[in-house]
């Protein structure tokens, strides 16, 4: 009988897994791996379904321990959409981290300011400035958890899933 996942499925899993861990413990304000995660399911998955699945799966159970807020449908949103970029770059790189990291913050910023600003250009203007020194943070967690995700990644499928 066949396992549910293949190997590699199971090592991208594996990864993902663990990154969201780090979502877990403390670390600077939005120096999370989610958007990197979501992207690495988009690239890596070759079954596009779990690359979807599995990364909001993982999102969730971290909810369940962090909470969820009035913006979650935003950031799940957000993170489907990062895994679309994902899956139509085909790669990690500079261009599709950066496009990531910007798509996931105007849709979350955006359901910040329907639910919390004034519904007007100020409130926008307002909501979106205010939310920049999140974005730096957002950037630096991104490269750097999508640099891990990455290399991790090709490191163990160089040694383990190398066919003979």
């Amino acid at each position: 009988m066949g396992s549910l996942f293949s190997k590699r499925q199971l090592i991208i899993i594996a990864f993902i897994a663990v990154a969201i861990v780090f979502r877990l413990v403390p670390h600077l304000p939005n120096v999370t791996p989610i958007t990197a995660a979501a992207l690495f399911s988009g690239v890596y998955f070759t079954d596009k379904k779990l690359a979807f699945i599995i990364p909001l799966l993982a999102m969730a159970i971290s909810d369940i321990f962090l909470g969820f807020t009035l913006t979650s449908a935003f950031v799940y949103t957000a993170l489907i959409l990062v895994g679309l970029i994902g899956i139509y770059s085909k790669k990690m790189n500079f261009k599709s981290i950066l496009i990531s990291s910007i798509s996931f913050f105007l849709i979350t910023n955006f359901g910040v300011w329907l639910i919390w600003y004034p519904l007007n250009l100020n409130g926008l203007l307002e909501c979106y400035t205010l939310a920049i020194p999140f974005f730096r943070n957002s950037l630096i967690g991104d490269f750097f958890f999508a640099g891990v995700l990455y290399f991790g990644f090709n490191f163990v499928s160089n040694r383990y899933l190398k066919v003979a």
